[in-house]
């Protein structure tokens, strides 16, 4: 018997109710759809403003804009992206590096290794790292992070200086690349480490312990069975942690020295990102000086999206190769 037999044979009130579910299952699409949409129409509204307000001033500059390691657009109307580009990139990458492994061990912790009793209160603690204002982190970096950082940053440059990282002449140490990464590198740490947590609490409980079964240690059965399960889901929360990392502004305002160069030398004191010096500049800005802070806002808004375009290819295509493996 079909069910539009069993409707019309149940009377009434099972009419009624099929009717009512069929007009909520109506609603519901109508409302999922109307959310995307106006996602999608929110996005490219930021875009066409970005773009709106950032053509006059582009259209004003005298220098390169992806070349030129000047930005005085206030005055001589030249200004580039090249330098707060690099500084964003690479701060951001310093975070990342530093922050996943830590954040994968502290998931892993929580979920596979801490007492009941403890990984509760961890994890509590954990989400409340990620409610810290960033400006906290900052006034914490600058004063307390940074001086810290002056006799290492002297004793890597001394034993290590062979490496470019850590290469550099002349003053080592104070408001440098590698004080801002460790400070952004804090702030997404709590991100990254809630995100893969849940992950992992969700592996099936039969894939763990049909490892166990066959004799694999508690490691192995971690690398086995939990890793491989939760590296889309830790991927996707190391691209949202360098998405907070890139757009991050209070903070490493406070901890660069906001110059215009390019250097991979994390232990000299230069450096700057486009969030940064949106921040120092926005209030005294001329009209193309405000163009100019937006056309770089839109840079670091096109390399965010393409960040997120990467990490999601990065994730399909191991869905791909687990789908081919099965």
């Amino acid at each position: 018997m079909t069910t539009d037999t069993k409707i019309r044979d149940g009377g009434p009130a099972m009419r009624r109710s099929a009717s009512r579910r069929t007009s909520g299952e109506g609603a519901f699409k109508f409302l999922a759809t109307a959310a995307g949409v106006v996602l999608l129409a929110i996005m490219a509204a930021i875009a066409v403003f970005l773009i709106a307000e950032a053509v006059p001033a582009l259209q004003a500059n005298k220098g390169g804009f992806f070349t030129d390691l000047v930005w005085e657009p206030n005055s001589s109307q030249v200004f580039g992206i090249g330098a707060l580009a690099f500084g964003t990139v690479l701060s951001s990458g310093i975070a990342l590096v530093i922050a996943t492994p830590i954040a994968v061990g502290v998931a892993l912790f929580i979920s596979h290794y801490a007492p009941r009793r403890l990984a509760g209160p961890l994890g509590y603690l954990i989400d409340l790292l990620a409610a810290v204002p960033s400006v906290i982190y900052g006034l914490w970096g600058l004063a307390f992070l940074v001086p810290l950082l002056r006799e290492p940053s002297r004793w890597l440059n001394e034993h290590l200086g062979w490496f470019p990282l850590f290469a550099g002449e002349g003053a080592i140490g104070g408001k440098t690349m590698l004080a801002g990464g460790i400070v952004l590198a804090i702030m997404i740490l709590p991100i990254i480490a809630a995100i893969s947590r849940e992950v992992f609490l969700q592996v099936p409980r039969m894939n763990e312990e049909a490892a166990l079964a066959l004799g694999a240690t508690r490691w192995e059965m971690i690398r086995m069975a939990v890793l491989p399960f939760g590296r889309p889901g830790v991927i996707s929360a190391a691209m949202l942690g360098l998405g907070r990392a890139m757009g991050e502004t209070i903070a490493v305002a406070l901890i660069f020295p906001a110059t215009f160069d390019i250097s991979i030398q994390i232990l000299t004191p230069h450096g700057n990102s486009i969030a940064a010096n949106i921040a120092n500049g926005f209030g005294e800005a001329t009209p193309i000086g405000r163009g100019a802070l937006i056309a770089s806002g839109l840079v670091l808004f096109v390399i965010t999206l393409l960040v997120n375009m990467a990490a999601r290819m990065i994730i399909n295509r191991r869905k791909e190769y687990a789908r081919a493996g099965a």
